[in-house]
């Protein structure tokens, strides 16, 4: 719709503008070519047409508190942005005057479509000038939008295939000259388009006769397809391109031609490059020291080179006449031939193959075959042969493996452990020594030691990365004088030496290492019990001279003259050499009580063993509760002796004992008593001999002692804690 302008007055006194379109009847607002509605100087929505609400695809309520300023559901710019109708044109007639001429909106109905609207806009004026309100006629214009922006695409597309062309394009006028070029061409040729654009097509061709007779075709009205040409580009260079062309005419006259230029620079280059290479190919097969050969998918030779006549001594015309199978030893034939076949099908793209093959004289030679397939669309095509005389490295391999054999036979034969690894330690061998001392079989990719565990003489933890074998790689050095721990699976453990040394080969590289590692498990055992030894001596000699120091005090305290003095030291030094000669047949480790037992009491007893009876279980006894128990055993025995069971006939001793728990502790308890001896009075004093049996039960082994003076004999309890050893 066009503008919309102001209605013209009827008589003397007209009505406003806005009043004589408020008493227009509907049918004459229908009457109006669009869509038009009208809006009070408040904004409300006060009449339209039934076009507007056809558009609109509602009936919006007319009035105050109705509709503002627009009919239609929502608005948007035409940029699809939301608009609201405040903002609208309609709101900027109505409150501030504005006309608004051919606008364009997006208007969106209740369910949702949306059309382009073609918008005009006045505001409505009383006679004094004040706005009243404001008319708005306007029209769906969304074909018209659709079709002129489907041509400003096209139009876009192809002025960007013209420009952003992966190959050059340019326009030639028809007397020549370049009227446009594209970037492609440009970029080719390494010009500006103020260097190219408006200069004679034949000033960048480097063969004026080809030019010429692009440019005589084109003008006869010929289409050229891939014609081939030369160009110069800015650097000097020539271009080798395939022009595709043709002609627009008007009234029979060339106007222009649109022209193609498809850079062919690297296929001409790489076809030169083939045909030099099929050269060097041909030259190479010939001059090979290896043997190459063609053969067809039965194996008929079709083609050999002198290498391989050289090889097999036969001619070249001998082979071609033959299938490798002919010239192949009787046993090798269907390993080659099967491992063939499967590549003709396809199932193979290539393989490779040792085996023993028949000179013409009989002689046997050793080849090395890498054999491919050339195939087409069609399938296979011929296998490619290439063939190498490893006769002296077969016999070198057989030398090597056998020396390999018998230094595996010698390195299982020793009796220390013994295994190797490669440059990144990973293990390659090991004997069944190693397997021993381990606990277990190497796993495979295992690196630096085949233990399962290492610790350190101390019994920190060494991880595997940082042993010896480790270190001996990693510095490239033997490593000697190194001890460490072997952990088994089952948690034995075992010490030993290492003696990791490195491995190089001829030029000094380093290959691998060897290592061998010497269990010294009893050395260390040997060392232990020397150290216990010294130990436990040096502490029994001081123990020793204390205890006799303190007997001799005490004694002394309680002799009532010399030679009583003498006579109860000298019984109490007895006693006390008897249990160390005891100890040292045991090598001072633990002594079984019932021998202790008969080696003290029986020497006081002469020759009446009969009368002490002893009865436990077969048990043994530390060093220290040896010694103690031993002067506690002699006293008593002494006591029997002089004034107790054993003083008289008829008199017996009961000595036994027996292990019990008590609680979370352990107890021996042993029982001295008495019977058919002397009627026994308590004595009125405690003597020596009760002393010194308190303090080696009660301090020394942090027991009990109970000594009962019954009339009918004495009876002794021992109670002493105990770490239970059988014998």
């Amino acid at each position: 719709m066009s503008n919309v302008e102001a209605f013209p007055g009827r008589g003397r006194r007209s009505r406003t503008e806005l009043e004589s379109l408020m008493s227009a009847s509907p049918a004459t607002l229908d009457a109006i070519p669009g869509a038009v509605y009208l809006c009070d100087k408040d904004g409300w929505l006060v009449r339209y047409n039934s076009e507007a609400a056809d558009l609109w695809g509602r009936k919006p309520p007319v009035g105050v508190n109705g509709t503002r300023l627009c009919g239609s559901h929502r608005l948007f710019l035409i940029d699809g942005t939301p608009l609201a109708v405040d903002d609208c044109p309609m709101a900027a007639a109505v409150y501030g005057g504005v006309v608004t001429r051919n606008a364009e909106v997006i208007m969106e109905r209740p369910d949702g479509s949306r059309f382009v609207a073609l918008v005009n806009i006045r505001p409505l004026k009383d006679p004094e000038g004040r706005i009243e309100g404001a008319i708005n006629c306007f029209q769906d214009i969304s074909a018209y939008q659709a079709v002129s922006q489907e041509l400003q695409h096209r139009n876009e597309e192809l002025e960007d295939f013209f420009n952003n062309s992966a190959v050059g394009l340019h326009i030639v006028s028809g007397e020549g000259i370049i009227l446009r070029a594209n970037q492609a061409e440009l970029s080719l040729l390494g010009y500006q388009a103020e260097e190219y654009v408006g200069r004679h097509i034949a000033e960048f061709h480097a063969d004026a006769p080809v030019i010429g007779d692009i440019l005589q075709r084109l003008s006869r009205g010929e289409k050229l397809e891939g014609y081939p040409a030369r160009l110069r580009a800015k650097d000097g260079s020539i271009r080798h391109v395939v022009i595709t062309s043709n002609g627009r005419f008007s009234n029979d006259k060339l106007v222009n031609t649109r022209c193609f230029t498809v850079d062919v620079s690297g296929v001409h280059a790489a076809e030169a490059a083939r045909r030099e290479s099929e050269e060097r190919l041909t030259a190479t097969y010939e001059a090979a020291t290896i043997g190459i050969a063609e053969a067809g998918p039965d194996g008929r030779l079709m083609r050999v080179n002198d290498a391989i006549c050289k090889m097999l001594g036969r001619s070249r015309e001998q082979l071609l006449s033959m299938t490798f199978y002919d010239y192949t030893h009787p046993d090798e034939v269907s390993a080659d031939a099967a491992l063939y076949q499967r590549q003709v099908a396809g199932e193979l793209d290539r393989y490779v193959l040792r085996k023993r093959a028949l000179k013409a004289d009989g002689t046997i030679v050793f080849l090395d075959i890498h054999s491919s397939s050339v195939r087409d669309t069609e399938g296979f095509r011929y296998g490619v042969r290439i063939i190498q005389d490893v006769t002296e490295a077969q016999h070198l391999e057989d030398r090597l493996r056998e020396g390999e054999r018998h230094l595996r036979d010698l390195l299982e034969a020793l009796p220390a452990a013994v295994y190797t690894t490669d440059a990144e330690g990973r293990i390659t061998f090991f004997n069944r020594a190693a397997v021993d001392m381990a606990g277990r079989a190497p796993q495979q990719g295992d690196k630096w030691c085949v233990t399962w565990r290492l610790f350190n003489p101390d019994g920190s933890p060494l991880p595997h990365d940082e042993c010896p074998m480790a270190i001996a790689l990693k510095e490239d050095r033997p490593v000697r004088g190194a001890e460490a721990i072997a952990e088994r699976p089952d948690g034995s453990r075992v010490p030993f030496i290492p003696y990791p040394t490195p491995l190089h080969d001829a030029d000094g590289r380093l290959v691998g290492a060897i290592n061998m590692l010497v269990d010294i498990t009893e050395r260390k055992l040997a060392e232990n019990r020397q150290k216990t030894l010294i130990d436990e001596l040096n502490h029994r000699v001081k123990n020793t001279l204390a205890t006799v120091q303190s007997l001799a005090a005490q004694t002394a305290r309680h002799a009532v003259s010399a030679p009583d003095l003498y006579e109860k030291l000298e019984a109490r030094l007895l006693a006390l050499s008897r249990a160390h000669d005891l100890l040292t047949r045991r090598h001072w480790e633990n002594a079984p009580l019932k021998d202790l037992v008969k080696e003290i009491v029986s020497p006081l007893n002469d020759g009446g063993a009969e009368r002490l009876r002893i009865e436990g279980p077969s048990i043994h006894v530390s060093t220290r509760e040896a010694l103690n128990l031993t002067m506690v055993l002699n006293e008593l025995a002494t006591n029997a002796v002089k004034y107790g069971a054993l003083a008289i006939e008829g008199g017996n001793v009961d000595l036994n004992w027996a292990i019990e728990r008590q609680g979370d502790t352990t107890q021996l308890l042993l029982t001295w008593r008495e019977v058919g001896g002397p009627a026994v009075t308590p004595p009125t004093r405690r003597g020596l001999g009760s002393r010194l049996m308190e303090r080696c039960i009660e301090r020394d082994l942090g027991g009990e002692l109970d000594l009962a003076y019954f009339p009918e004999g004495l009876v002794c309890g021992i109670s002493i804690p105990f770490a239970l050893e059988t014998a």
